[in-house]
């Protein structure tokens, strides 16, 4: 059973009544493992057409394992963490649940930062009015950042002080743990923040960028989760603009492979008719996504990333070990 947590509102309360109804025939941890991965799958794959095809195979085979009725489940489980979000941004509902119910990698020493002590790191270190002075938008990076405590304390810093962090802040995110790097994306997504996820690990592989602002990431493609803001509106035009700095520089830290596929406008990706009206709308397969574009833009030599294995650990947790 979860432990039992004072304050917890009923959201969460709703939450974990639902995700425990799932738990017996699978362990808890994957449970939560595959809520989280088919809930960050939906979203991901609605503007991001180059990693669509390969993270829909996932969630298919994810979907196997479970019943409609598990699936129907899953659906309400998402509500209440909407809902939950909605009604009051300022937490960490995944992250407080995830520690709540005995979830964290004790080996690896995960811990998360309760939400009450980023929001006070977050106004002590950021004057954002200042950082913002004569720019269009400022980038914030928290590289091991767990669930995103800390990028939603800034987030909701900006929305106190009047300013628009959809359109000023660009959120950037690594962890070396798949299933916690997904929750981060699922709230940045939530809360409608743009930027991206990265999975892996930053001291080895730290997050870089083939831009001097951070808008065209560097690595696997396979590992970068974009939120569904940055692939639309003034963040599409922003990326557009530092694609075309870079082909006009001829800078030699363009991408060798899939560099039109961070400026191509991406078609929104659908839902297909449910066959069985029982799944909720929230987990039905979404329709075939378009094929990946691949352009070499340059015959210069360029650090190339080598392929990562998921290995999992002792307790369950998913982490991508890099391959030197």
């Amino acid at each position: 059973m979860a432990k039992v947590v004072r304050g917890i509102d009923d959201y969460k309360k709703e939450f974990l009544r639902l995700f425990d109804s799932l738990c017996g025939k699978y362990s808890r941890w994957e449970v939560w493992s595959d809520f989280i991965q088919l809930t960050a799958i939906d979203m991901s794959n609605a503007t991001d057409k180059v990693n669509a095809p390969k993270r829909m195979e996932t969630g298919k085979t994810i979907r196997k394992k479970y019943r409609d009725a598990d699936m129907e489940t899953m659906g309400n489980m998402l509500m209440q963490l909407v809902y939950g979000m909605d009604a009051d941004t300022e937490q960490d509902f995944l992250g407080e649940l995830y520690m709540a119910c005995n979830l964290g990698n004790d080996h690896a020493g995960q811990f998360f930062t309760p939400y009450n002590v980023c929001r006070c790191m977050s106004e002590i270190t950021y004057d954002v009015p200042a950082l913002l002075d004569g720019k269009g938008f400022i980038a914030v990076n928290d590289p091991a950042c767990g669930a995103g405590a800390l990028l939603l304390s800034f987030a909701n810093i900006c929305k106190r002080k009047g300013i628009n962090y959809q359109e000023k802040v660009l959120f950037v995110a690594q962890d070396i743990d798949y299933t916690v790097g997904l929750m981060c994306y699922i709230q940045l997504s939530l809360m409608g923040c743009a930027g991206y996820v990265v999975i892996g690990d930053t001291l080895i592989n730290p997050c870089t960028a083939y831009d001097k602002k951070g808008l065209l990431p560097a690595g696997d493609p396979e590992r970068i989760w974009f939120t569904p803001l940055f692939s639309d509106g003034i963040w599409y035009g922003r990326r557009l603009a530092a694609q075309m700095d870079l082909l006009i520089s001829g800078s030699s830290r363009k991408s060798p492979e899939n560099v039109n596929s961070f400026t191509e406008k991406p078609k929104k990706v659908a839902d297909s008719p449910a066959k069985d009206t029982k799944k909720p709308c929230s987990f039905t397969e979404p329709a075939k996504a378009a094929a990946p574009v691949s352009t070499p833009v340059s015959t210069k030599k360029v650090e190339t990333w080598k392929p990562a294995e998921l290995n999992e650990t002792k307790n369950g947790q998913l982490t991508f070990s890099e391959m030197r």
